[in-house]
């Protein structure tokens, strides 16, 4: 295997998983439609560092021992789930304060920073073990044997990242053509953002649950 046809094999399987909705594309989708393109976009970063990180320690052969040890590997999985089931239940907790009195959604916009946001997506994805796993089962079927397994690993979780931000951009300009309404004051623009609160919430909960007690 060459490199180039390494990096195209790579590209193609990291593009599938990419689309694949997860955590990471509710909690952007989310983000992008409470608090705005800055912020979302921050969030998307996050996940894409915590991308990296997993992926360099996968090259370097950190995350191997995830994947070996039992312990490790629940210890990660658990704190991760409590982490995403909070996340839905904050949602969710949204959804329902938009039900009362404020009908501009102020209340439930959470006054939060760029900075946060990023964070809050970082931690997503350094707490999903699974990706840490993806990284370790896939990076050595892509590296050619003749070439430096850590240089060429932060190459390819470098793609992944690229292809990930291409996909996050898609989802936050769509929401930003269409923020103009959601984020106004009519009944039908409330309902629709209570109900991806709502969508969001459960999701991340459903996430977390099927993260915890998966084997």
């Amino acid at each position: 295997m060459t490199v180039g046809s390494a990096l195209l094999s790579f590209t193609l399987v990291a593009a599938v998983v990419t689309i694949i909705p997860g955590a990471d594309t509710a909690l952007v989708l989310r983000t992008s439609v409470a608090q705005g393109r800055r912020h979302a976009y921050a969030t998307a970063l996050g996940i894409c560092t915590g991308a990296l990180i997993w992926g360099t320690a996968a090259a370097a052969g950190i995350s191997v021992l995830v994947t070996a040890s039992q312990t490790a590997f629940t210890v990660i999985r658990v704190a991760g789930a409590a982490y995403l089931v909070y996340l839905g239940a904050v949602m969710l907790r949204d959804a329902w304060r938009r039900r009362g009195s404020d009908p501009d959604g102020v209340a439930a916009r959470l006054p939060d920073s760029a900075r946060r946001a990023f964070l809050r997506g970082l931690v997503t994805n350094l707490l999903n073990p699974k990706v840490g796993v993806f990284y370790a089962a896939m990076l050595p079927q892509f590296l050619p044997a003749d070439v430096p397994s850590l240089p060429m690993g932060v190459l390819m979780a470098l793609i992944h990242d690229a292809e990930a931000m291409l996909w996050f951009t898609l989802i936050i300009v769509g929401v930003d053509l269409a923020r103009r309404w959601l984020v106004g004051g009519a009944p039908a623009a409330v309902r629709v953002r209570r109900g991806i609160d709502a969508v969001a919430g459960t999701v991340l909960i459903g996430l977390g649950v099927k993260l915890a007690t998966s084997p």
